[in-house]
């Protein structure tokens, strides 16, 4: 009966491959066409980004900070809950090095003691609302300005989620720039200096990101990022490697074909007139930050008027990644529905030439490839398990597959960690590059697919109308530390080492299948001999 049972299931399986053979070159295409055009945008990067360092050696714009070239910018930081890191993070953005800018901490409805927290260090005192608010959001309890630091505001407002706080601090800003800035993150004293030039380069700009790194690992005293390491976590290192290949180096690239269509919501600076004149962010998405660039780009190319939108490697925002799977895998899911919701909201772009390269190219990109691309991969990692199950060892489908899926993959990531030591050298040890090229290895074993499954799961909670935040966990990014974050930090420890069992064990397993498949066709092609039956024979077995 089993023995039956199973050779139904046998045929169904073949059946299912038979109707499915046609999609096999979708599923290589695909692979090939994400890992080869990242590859083209991290090898763009690379020199776009040398003849940056190279043009920026020579002029020194640090005097001009010193003159009225320079915008003032209003630096817009929402909290919600943040009572773990609200107080470093303010003390580090209030070090910055510039002349005219102003702190605005805007309270989100918290709940636990970050409104008391700053009162208590900052000495706040109550001052008048906003008269004018251009732009639609929850009601303002009260208004603070801090008696020691008469740059610090802080507006307590009624829980509206991040885009609505955000509003709520562009109305309060005072500056012709704003800066968006999460409340877990930390800037470096140099940031606006080197950020802002864009603005001095060029009067259209109307939007500029910098670059985020992760400051898990990292050595903080006195609210700035002392020492550069690696996180000490799987996940952490994993994440590390992500961020340089799409985050840096994907995201330069784009610039340098003037379609950047993201600003990371952790860190970017606006034109407020301009962000005032789109109606500000929008409510009802969990994409605020990507939509918002999305929406000045279709505004501005529909007036026809000459704008900007930049990305800068050099300027950077250190903040904390998640270390946790549960919590790295809702953050995931929440990109997802936001990238789907801007493509849906947006759709009119996309191959539709008044919008040049943005319609033509990075639009499409981002719906085929980025919003689309879990629901190919899904299928083409079980395409693949089923023809291993079914013995298709050496089929034409399983070699490609594996060039194209995992193996330019890790090329691909391999690439980025080396453009990031031959250009900016930000990890100091020959330690960490060679921990950053281990994990640029095993990205693409396991962590790959079960990203993979965040995504496509995201994608259907976007169809489903999905729109909440889900809960971030953070354990901080101070180095200050005492008992009690001791114990905290020692039980996260030993629930993140379960959940990474269960990653390794898909890592192993995973590994295992495919050296047994690389010995397979090289012994079956007679690359190598088969030392098994040698051995068999000469036993006489």
């Amino acid at each position: 009966m089993k023995q039956i049972l199973m050779a139904e299931i046998r045929d169904i399986l073949q059946q299912f491959l038979t109707y499915m053979e046609p999609a096999e070159w979708l599923f290589i295409g695909y692979f090939l066409a994400v890992n080869l055009t990242y590859t083209l945008l991290v090898i763009i990067s690379f020199f776009y980004i040398r003849h940056q360092q190279n043009y920026y050696q020579v002029f020194n714009l640090k005097g001009l900070f010193n003159s009225n070239l320079y915008k003032p910018v209003s630096i817009l930081s929402p909290a919600y809950n943040e009572e773990v890191n609200i107080i470093a993070s303010v003390e580090a953005l209030l070090q910055l090095h510039f002349s005219d800018f102003e702190v605005i901490v805007i309270n989100d409805g918290s709940t636990d003691d970050t409104l008391k927290l700053l009162i208590e260090h900052f000495d706040l005192y109550e001052i008048d609302r906003p008269v004018e608010l251009p732009i639609d959001h929850k009601p303002i309890k009260k208004v603070y300005r801090s008696s020691i630091y008469p740059e610090l505001k802080v507006v307590d407002k009624e829980n509206g989620r991040k885009a609505d706080a955000l509003n709520a601090g562009i109305n309060v800003a005072s500056k012709d720039l704003v800066c968006s800035i999460d409340a877990d993150s930390i800037l470096e004293p140099d940031v606006l200096l080197k950020l802002l030039k864009a603005f001095m380069e060029e009067e259209n700009v109307v939007a500029v990101g910098g670059i985020v790194r992760i400051a898990n690992g990292c050595t903080i005293e006195d609210n700035i990022v002392k020492k550069v390491d690696l996180p000490k976590s799987f996940l952490g290192r994993i994440q590390t490697v992500e961020y340089l290949r799409s985050f840096l180096f994907g995201r330069v690239g784009w610039d340098y074909l003037d379609s950047l269509l993201i600003i990371s919501g952790a860190f970017g600076v606006f034109d407020k007139k301009a962000v005032v004149e789109v109606g500000g962010y929008l409510h009802d998405t969990v994409g605020e930050d990507m939509e918002l660039v999305v929406r000045l780009h279709r505004h501005f190319k529909d007036k026809g008027e000459p704008y900007r939108v930049r990305f800068l490697p050099e300027p950077v925002c250190w903040t904390e990644v998640p270390e946790s799977w549960s919590v790295l895998g809702r953050q995931r899911n929440r990109w997802q529905r936001g990238l789907a919701d801007t493509m849906m909201r947006h759709k009119k772009m996309l191959f539709n030439p008044k919008y040049g390269r943005l319609g033509m190219l990075a639009m499409p990109f981002f719906f085929f490839i980025e919003m689309l691309g879990p629901v190919i991969e899904l299928f083409g990692f079980g395409y693949f398990l089923i023809v291993l199950l079914l013995g298709g060892f050496n089929s034409t489908f399983v070699l490609l597959f594996l060039t194209v899926s995992v193996f330019l993959g890790m090329v691909l990531s391999i690439t980025s960690v080396l453009c990031e030591e031959l250009s900016f050298r930000r990890y100091p040890t020959l330690g960490n590059i060679a921990t950053l090229t281990l994990y640029a290895f095993l990205e693409n074993i396991g962590y790959r697919q079960i990203h993979t499954w965040w995504r496509f799961k995201g994608l259907i909670d976007f169809i489903k109308g999905d729109k909440a935040w889900g809960v971030m966990t953070r354990t901080g990014l101070s180095s200050n530390s005492n008992v009690t974050e001791g114990i905290k930090k020692l039980k996260d420890s030993v629930s993140n080492f379960f959940g990474s069992l269960k990653y390794w064990l898909v890592v192993y397993g995973v590994t295992v299948i495919v050296i047994a498949l690389i010995l397979h066709v090289l012994i079956d092609n007679g690359v190598i001999p088969d030392v098994y039956s040698i051995v068999r024979a000469e036993l006489g077995i």
